[in-house]
Formats: structure tokens, sequence, C-alpha cells
């Protein structure tokens, strides 16, 4: 087999994994650019705006609150900064730290304790009245909360995938790029006077 047919057998294949890969790098950049964007558009229908500079509390040790101090939610990165260092913050000083399920128990066996009274106005049923229509309120205060967190953190992993495959999206370009340039380079190769050399000839 002469040198010229075995440099355009490699050029060409070279050439056509190079299309597949770009190819394949660009579905990638098109996942990343829709997770992207969903992520930016369903958090700005939030409305969710930081707490000015002038409001964080001189305690406030997260540096994304301060760096995001009066913007707009509007990204993943910020979503899991406000999930984590705002909402938690703010969640477990509603009942000491427990959480939604925590709370819900206590406040249901505060209620069987209440129902199970036969004199609804001792005074043992107005204290565990009292008692439970606390912790019904912070039950929906940690609910609420709770729940947009989730959210939140939700939008954060969504957005996780999408900077994954935006990376993945430039390995595919760098490799089409190396593998066209390899492709061209075999043709040039395949033109030069020593191209009818006989390679792999059978004995």
């Amino acid at each position: 087999m002469k040198r010229r047919t075995l440099d355009l057998i490699f050029a060409t294949g070279g050439l056509l994994i190079a299309g597949l890969i770009l190819v394949l790098g660009l579905v990638l950049q098109n996942q990343a650019n829709f997770a992207k964007d969903y992520v930016h558009s369903q958090l700005a229908e939030q409305k969710i705006v930081f707490t000015p500079s002038s409001a964080l509390g001189k305690d406030t040790q997260a540096q994304c609150l301060k760096n995001n101090a009066g913007k707009p939610l509007t990204s993943g990165k910020q979503a899991e900064c406000y999930a984590n260092n705002y909402i938690r913050v703010h969640l477990s000083e509603v009942n000491d730290g427990k959480t939604y399920a925590e709370t819900s128990n206590a406040q249901r066996a505060v209620e069987t304790q209440l129902t199970a009274l036969t004199d609804q106005n001792s005074a043992q049923a107005k204290t565990l009245s009292a008692q439970n229509d606390e912790l019904t309120a912070k039950v929906q205060t940690l609910f609420r909360g709770e729940t947009l967190r989730g959210l939140l953190l939700t939008s954060y992993g969504f957005s996780i995938f999408g900077d994954r495959a935006q990376t993945a999206a430039y390995v595919c370009y760098a490799l089409a790029l190396v593998l066209f340039l390899a492709a061209i380079a075999g043709y040039i190769h395949a033109a030069t006077k020593h191209a009818d050399h006989v390679v792999l000839a059978q004995e």
C-alpha cells in the first residue's frame, strides 16, 4: 500500500470522527444553554431579591449573601446561596432547629392530648390549646420555608448538570479541532513527493 493511500485513509477517518465529535459538542452545548435559560427564567419568575447590604446583620458570615446583596436571584449558584445561607438559617430559628417533620409530629402529639381531655375549658386544655396554636403556626412556616428551599436547591442541581454539559461541550470542541488539524496535516502529508513510497507491503 502506498503511503499516500494510508495518509488519505487516516486523514479521512480523522475528519469523519472530528465531525461526529463536533456534532456531539453542539448537542451538549444545546443542553447547557437550555439548562441555563430554564433555570434563569424559572428563578426570575419568583422575583426573589437578596437582602440589601444595609439590612444584613453584622454577624452575617456568608460571603455570597454580601456579594449578592440587593441583587435579584436568577442563577443556580445564587439559589444555593439563598437556600443554604438565608432560608436554612431563618428556619433554624423557628423552632430551635427542629425540622418541619419534627415540629409536625410534636404538634400532632399536643393535638391528640388536647382532644383526649374531657374538660375543654380546663386550665390544662387552655395551655395545650395555646401550645397547639403555636406549633401549628411553626409547622406552616417550616413547611413553606423548606418547600422553597428544596425548590431552590433543585434549580441549583439542574444548573450543575448544565455546567457539566457546557464543560463536556468544550472538551468535544477541543478534540474535534485537534482531529481536524491532524486530518489536514494528513492530507498535506499525502501530497508530498514521497507519497508514492510503499508501506505495509506484503511479503
